[in-house]
């Protein structure tokens, strides 16, 4: 489970609202789901909203949302695109574990009630939308991009042995989730300073690039790392293996870098 932090100086106010829809027929199957509302523009503080539909006929979280939605409170804010757990853009923390709405079944939430909140310890932009805007400027710190001293005429052409290298890696979406669920980062990821962790999805996008054999700045990228904050804050807790919904293992990609800082001496 995953704790989440709410904005400084903040409680959630358990006197929130209250929409409850119609049951749908006599298949009907009503379900209670509480949702953090929160608009920095106008409210003190947090609370949680609470929402009674009928679920018959819904699969994903992110369906759940939509119908609220469209049904119960156009207010609510929320991220969603692609609907294939592609994007990333619905992560938010379900019944306290990140993960994405649009790929997270209702089946495996259990017959209870069903909480969303934000993803932890990021500024609410309003309800489930974050600001990701420090995330996105350390991902972009690791200079998530081929840099290559030579550039052929055609193309940069790799075995498939090497490419195979990069599985694991290439996959990660950038959806936040790994991230925002590591106390490391919660504690020293967003100091706006050099003393910043830059997270397990930065950090694992830095090894993506390290393994490359395209790529020439091996020697360059890992002099970046080295140091106290930006890798060595990863205490390999193990939260993002946890919840990453491409089952990728930022912590391997992390301690492999750790041995690479060790061999280059």
């Amino acid at each position: 489970m995953v704790e989440l932090t709410l904005p400084r100086n903040s409680k959630v106010n358990s006197r929130g609202k209250t929409f409850k829809g119609e049951p749908s027929g006599s298949d009907a199957q009503m379900r209670t789901v509480k949702v953090y509302r929160f608009d920095p523009d106008k409210d003190e503080n947090p609370r949680l909203d609470t929402y009674i539909l009928d679920v018959a006929g819904i699969s994903m979280v992110l369906d759940l949302l939509i119908k609220i939605k469209d049904q119960l409170d156009p207010t609510l804010s929320f991220r969603r695109s692609c609907r294939e757990g592609v994007c990333g853009s619905c992560a938010f923390n379900i019944n306290g574990k990140n993960g994405l709405a649009c790929i997270t079944g209702l089946d495996e939430l259990g017959s209870g009630d069903i909480t969303i909140h934000p993803l932890p310890h990021q500024p609410v932009v309003k309800d489930l939308v974050t600001d990701l805007s420090k995330f996105y400027e350390q991902h972009a710190e690791v200079q998530p991009y081929l840099q290559s001293n030579n550039e052929p005429e055609k193309e940069h052409l790799q075995s498939q042995e090497d490419r195979e290298q990069l599985d694991g890696l290439y996959e990660c979406i950038l959806c936040a989730c790994c991230s925002t669920s590591c106390p490391s980062y919660w504690w020293n990821g967003n100091k706006d300073g050099e003393h910043e962790y830059l997270g397990p999805a930065a950090l694992l996008q830095a090894h993506r690039w390290i393994k490359d054999s395209r790529d020439d700045k091996t020697a360059e990228r890992l002099a970046a790392l080295d140091d106290t904050f930006k890798l060595y804050r990863c205490h390999t807790i193990m939260n993002c293996v946890n919840v990453c919904p491409k089952n990728l293992n930022p912590a391997e990609a992390i301690n492999e870098i750790k041995r690479m800082q060790i061999d280059r001496g």
